[in-house]
């Protein structure tokens, strides 16, 4: 198919469905506003906590967060729903999110197959799906994807569908959302492009994450009206009215120092002015923050009490529960 023939068929599907967006949209803000959580738990490798499962179930029951991100697996094998129901028992309105990311194909996942990069340089091999791209450097086992493609939605929603169906977490934690800053950056000029147009869709390629990111909430809220949905880092989509409707909280990683280095003061700029609208309709802001030194933690302590935001420091591995708790006077 022409590239402008999958564009008319890309935007007649998103048409078709434009009307029941608007209720989740409504939905996903009306119950967005029914709980203040402080505290965040975001532990990718629970392994790390303890010997067993049981042990691991145990210990997040008896944690004092209110929100907890977990891996859809541990150990290898997917989160049961009962271990989940146990740790969400632990504290009164807890809710557990699974982790999920919709910008990169990772080589670990039972979607992946060897054959797609069989000589493991990095790069597709013939036989690979139309989606996927080149390794991301910073990131073993990660490649990046073309996230508009039609075969990467449906290989993602399977997941979606398992994640909150089968294994009934509360919620999607979604990881990538900033994939669309590497299709801004432009080879020739080794510029970003804000706002770069995808000519696949005929969008944006921030629409494109934006299309993607409501596609993902019509599946799962199909499944849960009341499934939460957090992007993470991402946050110059929030411009869009839609979307910072749609989302019920947001995730921001290493806004005021990047581990044990202090950002630039243009950085820090740049992503408040995204950052602070939204932080003002009242939804849970994440500040995430991997450093070790006492000097930028009491940094991110201190910026998050100002800025009306939730705290979490934490080991960048995340095998840990790190330090959450409430800044509120």
């Amino acid at each position: 198919m022409s590239p402008r023939g999958w564009a008319a068929c890309y935007n007649s599907y998103m048409l078709k469905s434009l009307a029941l967006l608007i209720g989740l949209i409504c939905a996903g803000s009306l119950h967005a506003q029914t709980s203040s959580p402080q505290t965040l738990g975001y532990i990718l490798q629970a392994e790390a906590l303890a010997k067993s499962r049981d042990a691991v179930v145990d210990i997040l029951a008896k944690s004092d967060r209110d929100w907890i991100i977990l891996d859809t697996h541990f150990d290898g094998d997917p989160w049961p729903p009962e271990a989940l129901q146990t740790i969400r028992a632990g504290k009164a309105g807890r809710k557990v999110l699974a982790y999920l990311s919709i910008g990169e194909a990772e080589d670990y996942r039972d979607y992946w197959q060897k054959d797609w990069d069989a000589d493991q340089d990095g790069k597709p091999d013939a036989g690979a799906p139309g989606f996927l791209c080149d390794l991301n450097p910073d990131w073993a086992g990660n490649y990046k994807v073309r996230y508009w493609h039609r075969d990467w939605q449906a290989t993602l929603l399977k997941r979606v569908s398992s994640i909150m169906q089968t294994q009934k977490f509360d919620g999607l934690y979604l990881d990538i959302v900033d994939g669309f800053s590497f299709f801004e950056h432009d080879p020739k000029t080794d510029q970003w492009i804000d706002n770069r147009h995808n000519p696949q869709t005929g969008n944006t390629y921030r629409k494109d994450m934006i299309r993607w990111i409501m596609l993902i909430t019509k599946n799962a809220r199909r499944i849960n009206p009341k499934t939460l949905i957090v992007p993470q880092n991402g946050e110059q989509l929030l411009k869009d009215k839609a979307y910072s409707q749609l989302v019920d909280s947001v995730g921001i990683e290493d806004l005021f120092s990047n581990g044990n280095q202090k950002q630039s003061a243009d950085d820090i700029t740049y992503r408040l002015s995204y950052l602070k609208p939204f932080v003002k309709t009242n939804k849970p802001v994440w500040l995430i923050n991997y450093a070790t030194h006492p000097r930028y933690q009491r940094l991110a302590t201190s910026k998050a009490r100002e800025l009306g935001m939730r705290l979490l420091i934490t080991d960048r591995d995340l095998k840990t529960l790190g330090i959450s708790r409430s800044l509120q006077d």
